[in-house]
């Protein structure tokens, strides 16, 4: 079994069980909106979220994620082998993001060119697709690592007012380096979507690490791997740059469990000193 980094205390749900039952599964992770949760029960086990069936290994571990503003109360079921079922709930803590109001914009940065629009579009699908594509790996089971050190000049959740119209939040930590800094992979995985040039994120590279986990660098000022390339965590794959719509050279990471867009910081706790 590859090498697990536990993150916090092992959660046991279910509070009004008895021991023994409670103790058949552990989750992983911070119970806050924007974390990646990763779960091990028994072999055997099926696993639902609100639901929705979750893929499962054979040796009983999944994983789920919650976006910014999940609601914070989820419920999980597992289906044992054995026939028993326990439906459990999971509570979130509820976080507060960094809000920005800018007044006295100018109405034509408001409104951007269609033709800048339809671009952007057809990135996101893009994006979409690299994101949806389901690989049995289980990189996501690795202790994750900064794939940068350097000051974070911007955090996830945080969001912008402009002449009090809200602006999409920021979905992912930002660290500021020169142009050229290398960029490592933080875990295995394979590369599903390489671009050198994408209207809002520049140079964007993706790197799935299996059921649904995938990292995403953008604003790069090269790409150093194309999809289908299988990387190893610490392998550079990339150089920071200043591409896209961006004031400076920093890398922007970002992390998904599918669609759900998750906060980095949660996985690989504070950022390195040295």
């Amino acid at each position: 079994m590859k090498r697990r980094h536990w993150l916090s205390t092992l959660f046991f749900i279910g509070f009004s069980l008895a021991a023994s039952e409670a103790e058949r599964f552990e989750l992983d992770g911070e119970l806050t909106q924007g974390s990646l949760i990763r779960g091990q029960s028994e072999p055997g086990t099926q696993v639902w979220l609100n639901g929705q069936p979750l893929p499962v290994t054979e040796a009983g571990e999944f994983v789920m994620g919650f976006g910014r503003d999940a609601e914070l109360t989820q419920t999980l079921t597992l289906h044992y082998a054995d026939g028993t079922r326990q439906e459990h709930p999971v509570i979130l803590a509820k976080r507060e993001y960094r809000i920005q109001r800018i007044e006295g914009i100018a109405r034509r940065i408001m409104e951007p060119d269609p033709k800048d629009v339809a671009r952007a579009q057809e990135d996101a699908r893009q994006t979409r697709e690299a994101r949806e594509h389901f690989d049995t790996r289980t990189d996501w089971q690795q202790a994750f690592i900064w794939p940068l050190h350097g000051p974070i000049t911007g955090v996830y959740g945080s969001q912008r007012f402009y002449n009090g119209e809200p602006r999409n939040p920021h979905f992912g930590v930002d660290v500021a380096a020169p142009t050229g800094t290398p960029v490592v992979a933080p875990a295995d995985g394979v590369i599903t979507l390489a671009v050198p040039d994408m209207f809002y994120s520049g140079g964007t590279l993706i790197i799935d690490h299996g059921y649904g986990v995938s990292s995403t660098f953008i604003h790069l000022h090269k790409l150093l791997v194309k999809p289908g390339t299988v990387v190893k965590q610490g392998e550079v794959v990339a150089e920071v740059g200043a591409t896209g719509r961006v004031t400076g050279p920093h890398l922007d990471w970002r992390l998904n469990w599918h669609q759900e867009r998750l906060d980095p910081a949660l996985l690989v706790g504070p950022m390195p000193k040295n």
